[in-house]
Order: structure tokens, then C-alpha cells, then sequence
């Protein structure tokens, strides 16, 4: 030790501190709120990115599904009109007709033959179709 340098006695002191009030910096507050706008910004910005390929991947998976489906109705469609065409077969509804309902052919003299009307002028024509048009001088036809 040095003799010009008196020793230094360190003595504990109470301090109280309850009466200091602690003053809000401004700075803080505006970088938290700055912070906060660039979280945000950034999590719109993924969000927006990302949204438009979730709903690609949601419609791709929903056409793979439509297009399994469509397979399974075409199936299911070409069996029912197999089914149908064994159900039309004109030998089979006689067979059913003659055993298990009882019905036999009637004798020929029975027999009442009815046959379809001829279709009246014009009901199968359309508006305007090739027989109304008119043609160069003459008069328009009427068609009833």
C-alpha cells in the first residue's frame, strides 16, 4: 500500500428506492409497436403465398376423386345396361310369360293386328325449316 492513499472502508448503506417512479420510454414502446407491423407483414406475405397452392392441392385431390368416381359410375352404368339388355331379351319374357304366368300365343283367328297413324303433314317439321322457306316469288306456304 501506498502511504499518501488512505484505505477505503466500504460501509453497506440502505437504500430505498420504493418513491423512484419508473418513466415510460417512448423509443420502446414505438420499436415494439414496429416489430409487431413487421410480424405481421411477413405472416400475411407467407399466408398469401402459401394459400393459393393449398387450394390447388385441395382441387387436385378433389379431380383425382371426381375422375375415380366417373370410372366407377361408367362401370356401374355399362353393367346395368348389360343387365337390362339380358332383361329385354323377347325369349326370356315369353318364357316367364308361358311358365310362370300361364300365358299361351292366342289362335290366329283371335288375333287383332293394330298399326301405328301416319304422322300429320308437317307435325315433324320445325320452324323455319327448308320446306318454309320461301323461294324467290312465291308466296309463303301455310302449313297446318
Amino acid at each position: 500500500m501506498r502511504p499518501d492513499l488512505d484505505p477505503v472502508i466500504l460501509v453497506p448503506k440502505a437504500i430505498d428506492n420504493s418513491k423512484v417512479v419508473r418513466e415510460v420510454d417512448p423509443r420502446a414502446s414505438r420499436d415494439l409497436w414496429w416489430l409487431f407491423a413487421v410480424v405481421a407483414i411477413l405472416v400475411c406475405g407467407l399466408v398469401l403465398y402459401a394459400w393459393p397452392h393449398l387450394q390447388v392441392r385441395e382441387v387436385d385431390v378433389a379431380r383425382v376423386r371426381m375422375s375415380r368416381e366417373r370410372e366407377t359410375l361408367i362401370e356401374e352404368n355399362r353393367k346395368l345396361r348389360l343387365e337390362k339388355a339380358s332383361l329385354q331379351n323377347l325369349r326370356r319374357v315369353e318364357q316367364i310369360a308361358t311358365r310362370d304366368l300361364g300365358l299361351r300365343t292366342p289362335p290366329p283367328e283371335t288375333l287383332v293386328v293394330v298399326e301405328l297413324p301416319a304422322p300429320a303433314r308437317g307435325a315433324g317439321l320445325l320452324a323455319g325449316g327448308p320446306e318454309l322457306a320461301p323461294t324467290a316469288g312465291a308466296p309463303k306456304a301455310a302449313v297446318n
